[in-house]
């Protein structure tokens, strides 16, 4: 039987109503908190007169040519396909689905879901979003279910939140706060947890204002005349204090960083970063190509800390890869700054492999989400691989099909290459690593004739260890050899090329 602890879950819930649900560990271990769910659908026009949602309009204008590269012959279902226009239909979030991902959010954050909502409005309201009559009835079935706290599947004004929570009398968190506090939860290096605190003071900076007596301004009676600043002043002047020591101890993250990839970039050794939407498979796909332990889970954000792990290809280069945070529609501008540090191994990587979940109905939309970060970190133009994972999810016949077209080196209307893998199974990676190979430019690989005196054992077992070799013959003393080879290895060999 779970042991209650009534008096830290009230303390808990009284801290100015903005707590994170992960601030405090201990509490969190012991008392699972209830959140109910508020979802809002918000349509305008389209230009036939058609209602539309506001993210279903916002999923189209975001999506490129790169989501055309899906919709080729046999695709599933759920793939997007070309309509009359030549242009690609994207399947958009539509309410329910974006409920569910907050569902999903919620359970990543600890909380017990205990009920749900979806208001349908034309705009939304300026005062509590959805409606005061509407907010009435969310307080009467969250007080039902004994809920601690409401999660909106929205970002909420400072007035906003605090006009909800005097209606609903409980805890109120945005999208944007709950993501942050995923974060929080599973920052794991100093590094981690000090970008994730960046970006939680910068969210908390302008929502201070009204946010109880004790923040308040000072009067102008007798008796209410301070020390000349007030409680608000005060913490804004903290907070603020409190960004720029974070700022700068990210700094030195950033300066460090920079030294380790002049180091990495003075070696002829290519970086691939791995990229694409929160729970895609990119940790296991990661550890399928690397075989390193990195945590694979299917909650939402597990992977904060970025990790380098070197791949050999089949030509025998060495590259090293990239596991980086998954995006998620609406990523909150702050951790897109404070991230920024973890993410320039996007920006320098000399190949982006785009992952996307192929057992998807809104893959498409996703990568439109995707395409959003990377255009924030001008990143949207690196050459880019883009792999479909989770084909084991698919039907079997119409996995088969999609792999074999893979075979056929198909290729996107912008030569976007896309190949199809299940990270889980191991199935398609090798080809997916020969089509990386193909893609690195650095130490290019090229073909030559050796004639090597076979007493020169050190040059042999180089070209064992850092070569194909397609033909060996044994003549007059010497090692004749046709290998393919990096420049870098060629280079150490020149003397004994035979022209």
């Amino acid at each position: 039987m779970r042991k209650s602890h009534p008096k830290k879950t009230r303390d808990h819930a009284s801290a100015g109503g903005r707590a994170p649900l992960g601030a405090q560990p201990a509490v969190a271990e012991e008392v699972q908190e209830r959140a109910f769910l508020v979802g809002l659908e918000v349509r305008t026009r389209g230009r036939g007169g058609a209602k539309v949602t506001a993210q279903a309009q916002a999923a189209r204008d975001a999506a490129t040519v790169s989501t055309a590269a899906g919709a080729k012959s046999g695709m599933p279902a759920h793939a997007p396909a070309k309509s009359s226009t030549n242009k690609p239909s994207i399947p958009e979030f539509d309410a329910e689905e974006s409920l569910a991902e907050l569902r999903t959010l919620a359970g990543s954050a600890g909380a017990k879901v205990v009920g749900e909502i979806l208001q349908r409005r034309d705009r939304p309201d300026p005062a509590t979003l959805i409606g005061a009559g509407k907010l009435e009835e969310i307080a009467g079935a969250a007080a039902s279910v004994n809920a601690d706290l409401l999660l909106f599947d929205h970002d909420l004004t400072a007035s906003q939140q605090r006009n909800i929570e005097k209606i609903v009398h409980r805890r109120v968190i945005d999208r944007t706060q709950l993501i942050l506090d995923i974060f929080a939860r599973h920052a794991r290096t100093r590094e981690g947890q000090l970008q994730v605190e960046l970006a939680q003071l910068q969210y908390m900076l302008p929502r201070l204002a009204g946010r109880g007596v004790e923040m308040s301004q000072l009067g102008g009676g007798i008796g209410t005349r301070g020390p000349g600043e007030t409680q608000l002043e005060t913490d804004r002047r903290k907070i603020a204090r409190r960004v720029r020591h974070v700022e700068q101890q990210l700094e030195n993250v950033r300066r460090i960083r920079a030294q380790q990839r002049q180091r990495r970039e003075s070696a002829p050794v290519a970086t691939v970063a791995l990229v694409g939407y929160t729970n895609a498979g990119k940790s296991t796909l990661f550890n399928a190509l690397t075989r390193a332990a990195v945590l694979a889970s299917p909650r939402m954000f597990a992977t904060l800390d970025p990790t380098i792990r070197g791949v050999v290809l089949p030509s025998k280069r060495k590259i090293l890869m990239s596991d980086t945070v998954g995006f998620i529609r609406s990523l909150p501008h702050t951790l897109v700054s404070a991230f920024r540090a973890t993410l320039e191994e996007v920006q320098r990587a000399s190949l982006i492999l785009h992952v996307s979940d192929a057992s998807s109905r809104l893959s498409a939309e996703q990568d439109a989400q995707v395409e959003i970060v990377l255009k924030e970190l001008e990143a949207e133009k690196k050459p880019r691989l883009r792999v479909m994972n989770k084909v084991d999810l698919l039907d079997m016949e119409v996995a088969e099909s999609l792999m074999n077209d893979d075979q056929r080196d198909d290729a996107g209307s912008e030569g976007t290459k896309t190949v199809y893998v299940s990270a889980a199974e191991g199935t398609g990676l090798d080809r997916l690593l020969a089509c990386i190979d193909a893609m690195i430019e650095e130490d290019r690989v090229s073909r030559v004739h050796l004639r090597v005196p076979q007493k020169e054992g050190k040059t042999l077992a180089l070209l064992e260890a850092k070569a194909r070799i397609y033909s060996r013959k044994y003549k007059d003393g010497a090692v004749e050899l046709e290998v393919e080879a990096p420049e870098s290895v060629v280079r150490r060999v020149r003397e004994w090329v035979v022209e």
